[in-house]
């Protein structure tokens, strides 16, 4: 069975060395163009090009996929099926019916619940208690296709986005090399998506890194980690951006009940704040304004503006 894999990011890298400690006859690796990175600017592979590079694989790097050569160039290597995860683009017709066993994503949701970029990150913001992989035909319509095979994952009340993409990557792989001999020796069922119980997670945007303390504390809570460790959750203090990477929630007592915002207790490691509800936020890590992250205990220990009584805010001005 002839592959060419197609992937970016870091969740496609063990779903690559997978299919390559496998065995599987990779013809090339598809992924996106190199992308300059940080304040400097350097020019950086994508992670998916590294391991290929690293196994003496052929890279294509095409911009767009709406350029037919580039399209060429890929079915000159006459795959019998085409593998995505996280890829980044949309693929033409053409690629998704020359393979002779289709065109198949390795999706990071249970689908049809989530389909688009950031099925990850929607799913601990919403509070889901599981998640998984599934493998689908590829169609022209976003993550739509036919479900090849699924596997679930349960949340864990203390995951973030970061230990669940990593979580969830090595699930892709595994489900992944169990499903290809399958498709190759015709022995799945495809099955049709419910169109009723369809849902998106599209790309997170930056109105949705603010954190609205007039919200209840668990929802906060979840936004917290499901921005964890990209893009990052932040709140406003005296005109100040102050990302908060991690937090606890906690329960308040009748006398700590203030405005939502609002700075409750400081101790020795963690800032306590209060949420629309009685579910207060304990900020544990955060990274003040043109600092590193650090954790809410070193943070304090130094001198800092931070004042129980005092308010972050929701201020939409420095969004």
């Amino acid at each position: 069975m002839k592959i060419v894999f197609m992937g970016t990011p870091d969740f496609s890298v063990p779903i690559l060395r997978g299919l390559v400690e496998a065995a599987y006859q990779i013809e090339a690796v598809v992924t996106q163009p190199d992308r300059p990175k940080g304040r400097k600017k350097i020019m950086t592979a994508p992670p998916v090009k590294e391991e290929a590079l690293k196994h003496g694989l052929t890279v294509l790097q095409p911009e767009t996929l709406k350029v037919e050569e580039n399209v060429d160039d890929i079915l000159k290597m006459e795959p019998d099926v085409i593998i995505t995860a996280a890829f980044g683009q949309i693929l033409p017709e053409r690629l998704l019916t020359a393979p002779s066993f289709g065109a198949i994503n390795v999706h990071a949701s249970l689908l049809p619940k989530y389909r688009g970029g950031a099925p990850i990150h929607q799913a601990v913001i919403d509070g889901e208690e599981k998640t998984g992989i599934t493998i689908m035909y590829m169609v022209k319509a976003l993550d739509a296709g036919d479900i090849l095979a699924r596997r679930e994952l349960p949340i864990e009340d203390s995951d973030t986005t970061g230990s669940l993409h990593d979580s969830l990557s090595i699930v892709g792989r595994d489900l992944l090399l169990e499903t290809l001999p399958l498709l190759k020796q015709n022995r799945l069922e495809p099955v049709a998506q419910n169109p009723r119980e369809v849902t998106f997670a599209p790309n997170i945007g930056r109105g949705q890194e603010q954190i609205d303390w007039d919200k209840p504390g668990k929802e906060i809570y979840n936004q917290i980690r499901g921005m964890n460790p990209w893009p990052v959750a932040y709140s406003n203090y005296n005109g100040k951006v102050f990302k908060i990477w991690k937090a606890q929630k906690r329960q308040l007592q009748i006398a700590e009940e203030s405005e939502p915002g609002t700075i409750i207790s400081i101790n020795e490691e963690a800032i306590v704040v209060a949420a629309a509800d009685d579910i207060a936020i304990e900020i544990t890590e955060l990274q003040p304004a043109g600092k590193k992250r650090m954790e809410a205990a070193d943070y304090l220990r130094g001198s800092h503006e931070l004042q129980t009584g005092e308010s972050f805010t929701n201020d939409k001005k420095n969004i």
